[in-house]
């Protein structure tokens, strides 16, 4: 049976002048559905690179990218608008609210776009913020502002939750409480979340780890026992 996600030797080159970089160098790994998957590596190992190809915000040079049954990698320009807008949710490590909106309507704005939506006001009601919907970001603490910008990603109801160092601009109890979050969406609503991360002490928690290092994949393992956030000290 076929993973939910497969990467099969991804290679994602640039050229600058006669220089040829290797962002990604035959990465391949596979994560199935439901998990909560953790890539890590250091910083310019490639982990945003394999992010944003798994997102459809770049292109491989070469390589499969499936999702789902489908190779993302084939896709043509307005299909691959319509895989971002409708299949991937992206939580970014600076909260890319729209600051004249409320919370609220920061959510409702990326529903608008999408197929299948669930309900703003009950999302942010399950991610804590019942009481903040009518504030806007500037009166929110950057813990909040992550929450509304997981709200936001949760609500489009999407395939795969992709988080790119989703504690990086937070305090260290902050970032733990929107580590818990994402796991706790994770298994209770059954997605398939993946977080890129430089932090080894958050992988623990994590189903599956895929490490990345020089643009190439290194290792892949499994953790029978994921630890709860909470039992994680860094």
């Amino acid at each position: 049976m076929t993973a939910f996600v497969t990467l099969d030797n991804v290679d994602k080159t640039y050229r600058m002048g006669e220089v040829v970089i290797h962002a990604a160098d035959g990465v391949s790994f596979e994560i199935e559905k439901g998990e909560f998957a953790v890539i890590l590596g250091p910083s310019g190992a490639g982990k945003t690179t394999v992010l944003n190809i798994l997102g459809g915000m770049d292109r491989a040079t070469s390589g499969k990218v499936l999702v789902d049954g489908q190779d993302v990698a084939q896709f043509g320009s307005r299909r691959l608008t319509q895989y971002r807008r409708d299949d991937i949710g992206f939580v970014f490590q600076f909260y890319n609210l729209v600051q004249n909106l409320t919370a609220l309507e920061n959510v409702e704005l990326a529903l608008e776009i999408c197929k299948d939506p669930l309900d703003a006001r009950e999302v942010l009601s399950e991610v804590g913020l019942a009481e903040r919907a009518d504030n806007f970001p500037a009166r929110l603490s950057g813990g909040e502002q992550q929450r509304v910008s997981i709200a936001r990603a949760l609500a489009k109801n999407p395939k795969l939750l992709l988080c790119d160092e989703p504690t990086g601009a937070l305090d260290y109890q902050t970032g733990k409480a929107i580590l818990k979050l994402l796991q706790d969406t994770c298994r209770e609503k059954g997605m398939t979340v993946v977080v890129i991360t430089h932090n080894s002490a958050i992988a623990p928690m994590a189903d599956r780890v895929i490490e990345i290092k020089n643009g190439k994949c290194v290792r892949q393992r499994m953790n029978e026992h994921p630890m709860p956030v909470e039992k994680i000290e860094w």
